[in-house]
């Protein structure tokens, strides 16, 4: 016999204490090693819980609790794992048979045991079982190869936008803290406003990437210390669009939401913004979202032609904005974390 099915767990349930004896002494005689078995059907579901046996032979017919209850019990424990029941029964009628296979059972044993025919069903079940637990094992391994795989290919999403972060930052060495900050704010501001963790995970990583268009603005323009002319502004508006398309057709989720968040962050509210003018949630969730941290953070950051806000300043001028600049709901939220804030400029300032 094979080792694996010999080791299998068995579990009797037989109110006939002598049936538990003839079934034992004949599986033991065919190698089975690992026998369990109670005549009280109440103790079934403990049992079970205790030694997850690999096949149970029921008998349908016992006090307290018939094998039909026996079933039901078990049909409601929530696990993965099926189980394999064998139905022990006198009757012939199809109907009782029947109502045991929708109950759970998966064969029958007659009684009185014919040997030769309970060994084959034993052997049967258990060899149906053993397959579908290596099928279970190769899926398990299979979906632990693919969020493995699934984990390689995010960290080097995020490899790849920190990569192209730093690009960004060789162009204006001020951008540096400023990025940190900006990105940690967007977390902490999809959180209170309710997204999933993963949502605010991805918007953090993305997030780094909204000035990345200014890669293709000129120096004399992106590092003036200056005002600039409105043509040089109109061409500095045009980081927006140049980092979209930077970004642009990507399937990894990642970098598509930092294509918006580049795109979309200096949308306002009130349709007074760039590039397109959108107006209130015509905007997306994420663009708003950077548009008031990257406001936020530009104005305690010292610029060349500015001096750094207090930041009790920058929040005043943040609410200001409500319904105007800013989408007034996530100024709500973004008023209610201030603290978050202040701690995340302290550590990063």
């Amino acid at each position: 016999m094979d080792s694996f099915i010999s080791k299998s767990r068995i579990l009797i349930v037989d109110d006939n204490s002598v049936n538990i004896l003839l079934l034992e002494k004949l599986l033991k005689m065919s190698g089975y090693t690992q026998i369990i078995s109670t005549t009280d059907s109440r103790t079934t579901l403990d049992l079970y819980l205790q030694y997850h046996p690999d096949l149970i032979l029921l008998d349908l017919k016992m006090p307290y609790l018939d094998g039909f209850e026996v079933m039901e019990q078990l049909k409601n424990i929530k696990e993965e794992d099926i189980i394999p029941i064998i139905a022990m029964t006198a009757y012939d009628e199809s109907e009782y048979r029947l109502r045991a296979f929708m109950a759970g059972a998966r064969d029958f044993i007659g009684k009185p045991f014919d040997y030769a025919e309970v060994l084959i069903r034993i052997k049967n079940v258990l060899e149906i079982r053993i397959m579908h637990n290596d099928i279970r094992e190769n899926n398990r391994r299979l979906l632990d190869k693919v969020e493995e795989r699934t984990k390689e290919l995010q960290g080097l999403q995020v490899e790849l936008i920190n990569r192209l972060a730093r690009a960004a930052e060789f162009r204006d060495c001020q951008t540096g803290n400023h990025i940190t900050r900006m990105s940690k704010y967007t977390y902490e501001l999809g959180k209170a406003y309710g997204l999933p963790e993963n949502d605010c995970e991805l918007i953090y990583h993305a997030s780094t990437l909204h000035d990345i268009g200014k890669i293709g603005i000129p120096d004399e323009i992106l590092l003036t210390p200056s005002k600039l002319s409105p043509d040089e502004w109109e061409k500095m508006k045009t980081h927006t669009v140049k980092g979209a398309q930077i970004l642009t057709g990507s399937t990894a989720e990642m970098l598509r939401l930092a294509e918006q968040i580049s795109l979309y962050h200096h949308e306002k509210w009130d349709g007074s913004g760039y590039p397109f003018g959108l107006k209130g949630q015509e905007i997306p969730l994420v663009g708003r979202i950077t548009a008031i941290c990257d406001v936020f953070d530009a104005l305690i950051s010292e610029r060349p032609y500015k001096k750094a806000w207090h930041k009790e300043d920058a929040v005043a001028e943040i609410e200001r904005g409500r319904g105007t600049h800013f989408d007034p709901y996530l100024v709500d939220h973004f008023l209610r974390i201030v603290p978050v804030i202040n701690e995340i400029t302290d550590i990063y300032n």
